[in-house]
């Protein structure tokens, strides 16, 4: 695949990825925004409300 390395172990497994950014880029913030979210699906949920009044937004 154009654009897109693989990193091999000693046992010929892949263990990473180079992407070129500058043919991937648009698809790598997808996968990134992705990755984003999933690391953070556990954390507990703050109503808009809640998040004006932390950020002093309440007036």
């Amino acid at each position: 695949m154009e654009g897109i390395q693989f990193l091999v172990n000693e046992e010929g497994e892949k263990t990473s990825v180079l992407i070129d950014l500058n043919e991937w880029g648009d698809l790598w913030e997808d996968f990134y925004d992705i990755m984003i979210s999933r690391s953070r699906q556990d954390e507990a949920e703050v109503s808009w409300d809640e998040l004006k009044t932390e950020l002093g937004l309440n007036e």
